[in-house]
């Protein structure tokens, strides 16, 4: 490249620690990078407000097709499932994945979601972390939390809920890995599809970023997050969908669990298949369907 390759990103710390990942990789082979903070819509909801779909990453998205921006990076867990609405954005790459799994955090340390006194408050602003966390312990009360991990931390520590649900990968990457009390069991409470994961996206036509970004691109991370995405798609969800699923490989064979919850912890149906890596998009159309049914 001869200028700065143009990295759009959401503003908070989670955010530009996650793009920090990327920019480091991108500038290990294409040279020297500009961060772009993008206020987004989910930025700007009110306090406890749930995000609608694709909230956290339309303005960014804009940029891109404006050409503001060469580059976007996202959670890919906030990606619409709908991608053929823009067929002029696509996902060049998804690094190799993080720890997919959700996480207790509490103010003391020490807890398990098992252990957690009778009647607890729960804070979560995601309706499927509600429904698995109730579908377990169906006593605790689910309180509404937004705002980005440190400022739910704040709130955890000032007792304005007994423990969090929150993402492990955000934890880790924001330095307070020593936070989590538990990383919840994945059959009991399957995380969102394509959790712990980073999408970068770029316009369809730059073929010279594409390759560029696809040189960051990791096979099995792509495939586990495609499949899940699939299932939430054939499910007719989004990302505030109570669904969760996750696909793991081993080699060329792919594991697949996938379940669904009410937010209030009623109605939890959940599976488990394998195949072959290649019919990943067969098994996840099937796993939905029997779902659905």
């Amino acid at each position: 490249m001869t200028r700065n390759l143009r990295l759009g990103t959401r503003g908070s710390p989670l955010a530009r620690a996650q793009a920090g990942i990327v920019a480091s990789a991108l500038a290990r082979i294409g040279g020297p990078i500009e961060l772009v903070p993008i206020v987004t819509d989910g930025d700007v909801r009110q306090d406890d407000s749930s995000p609608g779909e694709g909230a956290f990453v339309g303005s960014i998205e804009a940029a891109l097709r404006a050409r503001q921006i060469d580059v976007a990076v996202h959670s890919a867990k906030d990606l619409p499932t709908d991608r053929d609405i823009d067929p002029d954005l696509v996902v060049g790459a998804y690094l190799v994945r993080a720890d997919p799994r959700d996480a207790l955090v509490t103010r003391d340390g020490g807890a398990r979601l098992a252990t957690l006194p009778r009647n607890a408050t729960v804070g979560t602003d995601s309706p499927r972390r509600a429904g698995f966390i109730l579908a377990q312990r169906p006593d605790l009360r689910v309180r509404p939390i937004a705002g980005n991990v440190d400022s739910r931390l704040r709130r955890l520590d000032e007792g304005a809920v007994t423990a969090l649900v929150l993402a492990v990968a955000g934890h880790v990457r924001l330095g307070r890995g020593e936070r989590i009390d538990e990383p919840l069991d994945p059959a009991r409470v399957p995380p969102a599809a394509g959790q712990g994961a980073l999408a970068v996206q770029v316009r369809r036509a730059d073929r010279t970023i594409g390759r560029l970004v696809g040189q960051l691109d990791d096979a099995d991370t792509r495939t586990a997050v495609e499949t899940e995405r699939a299932i939430l798609a054939a499910v007719g969800g989004g990302c505030q969908a109570p669904v969760g699923a996750l696909a793991s490989l081993d080699a060329e064979r792919l594991s697949i669990v996938a379940a669904r919850v009410e937010p209030d912890g009623s109605r939890r149906q959940a599976l488990e298949r394998s195949g072959a890596r290649a019919d990943g998009y067969r098994i996840a159309w099937a796993m939905a369907a029997e779902l659905v049914r």
